[in-house]
């Protein structure tokens, strides 16, 4: 009841908080929101009248101002002016949506204003405008830019579809923006972990691929950073183990005997002394990992990734009275020696360098 009382609370608060936001965001000067806000109100309920007075009183005004907006920015010499242009129109158009489609919004509002011309004129407009700044950028010749252009012409043939040849310099772009890495792997061990290629292919990303040194039989694919990869160091430590010993005394119920008539429970002192064990074999690997620029053979990076595993088990066993025993020490009792599989271990190590080979690589590459 309590949770219920709180929820209706909390609803009602939303709701006044709905209720006057329009007007909220009218007074702050907003009116694109204040009208929104109000429409969305005569969509429940299209009899609101703080709603209607809102929209009444935002509607021309945000009309005018983005109208305006989009002049003034038309008329300006800002980079991307097109662009602010077509923001600035589909707002127009989206408040012309939302009232066509609030019979309550309708009936204040009876003739709202589109400009659906004027989009698909700044729409062509814009396209040119963020074709010819990718244009600019690719003639950069470096990366980064290219990684710009590559969004830019993406932008344009979005804005008006098929625009130029949008789509073609788009694929060139990102072909100019794409670091290339041919790896290899070695395994200077005697111990067969795997192989460490899903790791370094699942790095992939946009703007970064990954070739196997092997499959590069030619050179039609320009590489710009070799990873070298080798496995250079396994083993499996010897078992240890620690024992540690307590007694354990505890009164157990033999019987019952009748003093006076009355019948009470008998009890026994009853003792034992269990031994705990704790086995644990560690086991380890390593990873060199050197990366060169292709181009000048300059070493971009020298490390070495570690994995390691620690397998454990415990078991104990008792002498004296097992009556002594609480029902965990019995299942502990209960339990044997065991050993280490070499293939559990190793696989276990295999994931865990895995997983640090995957962060080293990708917090390197996270600045490509």
């Amino acid at each position: 009841m309590k949770y219920r009382l709180l929820y209706c609370l909390f609803a009602f608060l939303l709701f006044l908080n709905a209720c006057s936001s329009g007007k909220s965001a009218y007074k702050k000067g907003d009116y694109f929101d204040a009208v929104l806000t109000a429409v969305q109100r005569l969509r429940q309920n299209p009899d609101h009248k703080k709603s209607k007075e809102v929209l009444s009183l935002s509607y021309q005004l945000a009309v005018d101002y983005l109208e305006t907006d989009a002049q003034n920015q038309i008329a300006s010499n800002a980079n991307f002016k097109w662009r602010s242009a077509v923001q600035n129109y589909e707002k127009v158009n989206r408040l012309y949506d939302e009232i066509r489609t609030s019979p309550g919004a309708l009936k204040v509002i009876p003739n709202p204003v589109n400009k659906y011309k004027e989009l698909t004129d700044a729409k062509v407009k814009a396209a040119e405008e963020s074709y010819e700044a990718g244009v600019n950028a690719m003639l950069k010749n470096n990366r980064e830019d290219a990684k710009q252009a590559y969004f830019l012409f993406q932008e344009a043939g979005n804005l008006s579809p098929g625009y130029r040849e949008s789509i073609e310099m788009m694929n060139q772009a990102e072909y100019n923006a794409t670091l290339r890495v041919a790896y290899e792997e070695f395994n200077a061990t005697r111990y067969n972990l795997g192989s460490l290629q899903p790791v370094v292919a699942s790095l992939k990303r946009q703007f970064l691929e990954f070739y196997p040194e092997q499959d590069l039989k030619d050179n039609s694919i320009p590489i710009d950073h070799k990873l070298k990869v080798i496995l250079s160091g396994y083993s499996e430590g010897r078992p240890s183990i620690t024992n540690r010993a307590e007694t354990r005394t505890d009164s157990v119920k033999t019987g019952e005997k009748t003093v006076n008539g009355v019948k009470t429970a008998t009890y026994q002192k009853v003792t034992a002394k269990i031994t705990y064990y704790d086995k644990s074999v560690i086991a380890r690997g390593e990873i060199s990992v050197t990366i060169t620029d292709n181009k000048n053979g300059a070493t971009l990076k020298n490390s070495s990734v570690n994995g390691a595993y620690n397998w454990e088990t415990k078991w104990a066993s008792y002498s004296g009275d097992v009556r002594a025993l609480t029902d965990q020490q019995k299942k502990l009792c209960e339990r044997k020696e065991t050993y280490p599989s070499s293939t559990d271990l190793m696989n276990k190590v295999k994931a865990d360098l895995d997983k640090n080979l995957s962060g080293d690589l990708r917090g390197f590459y996270s600045r490509y």
